[in-house]
């Protein structure tokens, strides 16, 4: 499959699902939690398929590395607010396993691609 456009990407459409699948989720919240951790989950949620569209926008591999870890480090937020929502009881744990298996997913997609653009640079 030929790559026109960032949303061709497998790891920004896995981005895209795992993002929506929090906002879902945070809709059960308490109303009080809106601008606590329901918009911190939204947020890191978000910034990993944005960080992909945008590191892949710069069309230079050390940039969009860059932006790619990026991504990779607001996953391990997203994952931890998922966990202390778990935690604290704003939603059932059940509910928080699923998202953090979609989230371990995308971040082993993650690591494989900047894997493959590392080795891109190293080859002459």
């Amino acid at each position: 499959m030929e790559i026109h456009s960032y949303r061709d990407l497998k790891v920004w459409q896995v981005g895209m699902a795992l993002a929506r699948s929090c906002c879902f989720l945070t809709r059960q919240f308490p109303r009080e939690e809106l601008f606590g951790l329901t918009s911190q989950i939204r947020r890191a949620a978000g910034s990993v398929p944005a960080n992909i569209a945008e590191g892949h926008g710069r069309e230079a591999t050390r940039e969009y590395i860059r932006f790619l870890r990026v991504a990779q480090g607001s996953l391990k937020e997203l994952e931890t607010h998922l966990i202390l929502a778990g935690e604290v009881e704003m939603c059932r744990s059940d509910a928080v396993l699923p998202l953090l298996g979609e989230a371990d997913q995308l971040g082993r997609m993650l690591r494989s691609l900047i894997r493959t653009l590392q080795a891109r640079l190293k080859s002459p």
